[in-house]
């Protein structure tokens, strides 16, 4: 029995029992089809149609309680955890970050709307953005905590448009440009690198809090972000240093805030498997930060951590309707009635996925197969040359790790209506996205007269 649990004997007959763990934690086979707490996947696509979405809430949870569990264990100060809302945002994600305190992460003031519909606080809102408009800032300065600003022009239009005689500010944190990314699959997901439109230099840093004393605004944190779905967190080290150095220039004392931003990894194909480990990520950073303040005689800052996709990805899953197969030789095309707008992913930077018939999910592999969508693009692809059992028109398939930047990411393109979602617990499937409508397209256009 390996460490997953799963027999490697299955592997060796060339079955996709090995994904097994790329699921939520409450997948099952059972009856020989596939279960995510204690629900059949086909019964579900029948009632609610396909592409269909699905949270598992029992994965959800166990993220976050992993996370928050981990910085209780490693990090001796106060700490937070924040939910990334770019990776999945409605309003029933918005309570449910509420329901293990999260903080939220918001661009803009389409996500802080989303967040206050889910009843989320004001001071768990934080307000992230490249090139914030004069709407998201007047939003952000009515309804954030904390406003994360990423540019010296950014600073002058919020003490010039807000003056702190006639606005009570959210706290300001500058966003550092540290020079270190991250190794992450593509250089799209990198952002804290020399060339990164992201965030200040050093420098520029000390021109704003400077900016910041002058204008007396509440400055009281530094917060920098190196890429997302990365595994290994000793790029974090170097950055954080940095970030400590501006800290103490600074001159922050007791209550100050940091955010050592970069979204932890999953597990996308068998590839990748095993899971990686929270808990190394949080003590990276804990450990860091815990020597550095000493080594500077600053005291502990908050910490806010970010996780990013880490906290939801794995908890998705989509499920998608096979129409017609092509096999052409060694290529075997699988077009289904979801892809590159429910998931760009593939098309955008190369994304691996893998996936599991829902029906005979253990079968024997007997062919390499891409599975692509419908849409009028060669690019909209989503799994290529993936070992699988033969597939027919009808069956329905199930793509693990849909949870983080799938339904943030997708689009209407050829008129295609964004899928449902539903909310999984155990005996429980509650509808939180109904599927879009043709009258949905059209609510926003007008006619010629």
């Amino acid at each position: 029995m390996s460490k997953s649990g799963f027999c490697p004997d299955f592997f060796m007959k060339g079955t996709s029992v090995n994904r097994l763990p790329l699921f939520p934690i409450t997948t099952k086979t059972e009856n020989n089809l596939l279960t995510i707490a204690g629900h059949d996947l086909s019964t579900l696509a029948e009632k609610y149609g396909t592409p269909l979405y699905l949270y598992d809430r029992a994965t959800m949870d166990a993220s976050a309680t992993a996370y928050k569990s981990a910085l209780a264990t490693r990090y001796p100060a106060s700490a937070s955890v924040t939910y990334a809302g770019k990776a999945f945002l409605n309003r029933a994600v918005a309570q449910w970050t509420q329901l293990h305190n999260l903080y939220v992460d918001c661009t803009g003031e389409g996500e802080i709307g989303m967040a206050l519909a889910g009843d989320v606080p004001h001071e768990h809102i934080l307000v992230h953005g490249v090139n914030k408009s004069s709407t998201d800032l007047t939003t952000a300065v009515k309804h954030a905590g904390t406003i994360v600003v990423d540019n010296l022009t950014e600073l002058e239009r919020i003490a010039n448009q807000y003056p702190v005689t006639n606005y009570q500010l959210p706290n300001l944190w500058l966003r550092l440009l540290p020079g270190v990314s991250v190794q992450t699959h593509h250089a799209h997901t990198q952002t804290g690198q020399h060339d990164s439109k992201f965030g200040m230099t050093g420098k520029e840093i000390m021109e704003a809090a400077q900016f910041c004393k002058e204008k007396n605004l509440p400055l009281n944190g530094i917060h920098f972000h190196q890429g997302s779905n990365f595994r290994d967190a000793s790029p974090l080290k170097a950055a954080i240093e940095l970030g400590l150095d501006l800290a103490a220039e600074i001159g922050f004392a007791d209550g100050w805030r940091f955010s050592p931003g970069g979204g932890w990894g999953v597990a996308y194909h068998e590839d990748e498997l095993p899971q990686p480990n929270a808990d190394e990520y949080v003590r990276v950073i804990a450990e860091s930060i815990i020597g550095g303040t000493q080594a500077r005689r600053l005291s502990l800052p908050h910490l806010h951590l970010e996780p990013g996709r880490s906290l939801v990805a794995r908890a998705g899953v989509a499920v998608y309707r096979v129409g017609a197969i092509k096999r052409r030789g060694e290529k075997v095309w699988i077009l289904t009635d979801g892809g590159m707008t429910d998931n760009p992913r593939h098309a955008m930077y190369g994304a691996r996925y893998s996936c599991l018939a829902v029906s005979n999910p253990g079968g024997e592999n007997v062919e390499k197969v891409s599975i692509a969508g419908p849409y009028c693009e060669s690019g909209d692809v989503v799994i290529e040359d993936l070992p699988m059992p033969k597939l027919e028109a009808g069956d329905l398939v199930a793509i693990p790790a849909s949870g983080a930047y799938h339904l943030s990411m997708s689009s209407n393109y050829n008129g295609s209506r964004k899928p449902a979602v539903l909310l999984l617990e155990k005996g429980q499937a509650r509808l939180i996205q109904r599927r879009e409508t043709i009258e949905d397209l059209l609510r926003r256009d007008l006619g010629f007269e």
